[in-house]
């Protein structure tokens, strides 16, 4: 699949993932934005609509045809709201034809998906040809690609050392995840509103957080026994990034030092993970901005709880920064082709 230069489509360009999708493959080496869709009628030039964009991209989005992306295009993405690829998806899959999906249509089995989704799944036949990939894990051998979920990327990034490990205990998995006001999406709603969300702080779906059966699957993977995880979600009154604070407790004494190394080789040779120095916590500035996940971690004796504290940019690793990476993997590049980013700190 290695070629010169990637064509690539986007479908749903006008969300916050599809708008991230367009400024981080304009510096992206071997990647060329042929064409943009919409599942609106909107036919205006995408400079016009997202001033930022002027003099970077002279593109119109026109309507969703297959058969034109695949004609032109090596690979789509899909940007869209839950709900919309599943319908759009089956000509690419029956064609064999290269997708990257940012949406939650492909991460879970259909019952899953109807009951934390609340909407009508894709036919077990077309599930059946996706992949679920967390980028630095990455094993594919299928064309479509399930992008993970912002929450679900930071929480099992976070885990993944243990349950791989086997050292988990199932009992004691307590994830509290606090998300900035972009990962909410584009659409207007009361608890989105700016005066309730300034100088404010709340938690929203406990329990019912549709990434909740995402990253038991995965856990599930690595660590059979893993069946639930306590999980809840806050808003925080930033725009960008996910703190993840997991409290876990072990199925056998390790000590802390022996955590921290567990930590330190499962991630040394992936470029994006970034250990912190034992009982060093990481901050979301620090990764605002970049396809980085920092975690760090610090046990309490006493409690015999484990805190491991995981940041990401929701909008980059924990979405597009993600999809590229996985196209970077797909295609045969390093994987941090396009996405040597330096937080954006001040």
């Amino acid at each position: 699949m290695n070629k010169k230069i990637i064509n690539v489509a986007i479908v749903g360009v006008t969300g916050y993932g599809g708008l991230e999708l367009l400024r981080l493959l304009h510096n992206h080496p071997t990647v060329h934005v042929v064409s943009i869709h919409n599942t609106s009628t909107d036919s205006e030039e995408i400079s016009i609509s997202y001033p930022h964009l002027k003099s970077m991209y002279k593109i119109t989005p026109t309507p969703f045809d297959p058969v034109h992306i695949m004609q032109s295009a090596d690979l789509v993405f899909f940007a869209t709201s839950s709900g919309v690829s599943k319908d759009l998806a089956q000509p690419f899959i029956e064609s064999n034809f290269p997708v990257i999906d940012l949406s939650g249509d492909f991460r879970l089995n259909a019952t899953d998906y109807k009951t934390w989704y609340k909407k009508a799944p894709a036919t077990q036949a077309l599930l059946d040809q996706a992949n679920y990939s967390l980028a630095d894990f990455y094993q594919n051998d299928r064309h479509y690609i399930a992008n993970p979920g912002c929450y679900a990327t930071a929480t099992l990034l976070a885990l993944a050392p243990l349950a791989q490990q086997q050292l988990l205990d199932q009992e004691n998995i307590i994830i509290d995840a606090k998300s900035g006001l972009s990962g909410a999406g584009k659409s207007l709603n009361l608890s989105s509103h700016f005066v309730n969300v300034n100088e404010n702080f709340s938690m929203y779906k406990p329990n019912q957080h549709q990434h909740i059966p995402e990253i038991t699957q995965q856990l599930k993977q690595w660590q059979p026994d893993v069946n639930h995880i306590q999980f809840t979600t806050s808003l925080l009154p930033i725009n960008r990034g996910i703190f993840v604070s997991a409290y876990v407790k072990l199925n056998k004494q390790v000590s802390a030092d022996t955590l921290q190394d567990i930590f330190e080789t499962t991630y040394q040779d992936k470029p994006f993970i970034r250990i912190m120095p034992k009982d060093h916590l990481p901050n979301i500035k620090q990764v605002v901005g970049t396809n980085f996940a920092d975690i760090g971690l610090t046990y309490n004796p006493d409690t015999k709880y484990l805190t491991i504290v995981s940041v990401i940019d929701n909008m980059i690793k924990g979405a597009a920064g993600q999809a590229i990476q996985n196209m970077n993997h797909l295609f045969n590049l390093d994987e941090t082709t396009g996405l040597q980013l330096i937080a954006q700190y001040a």
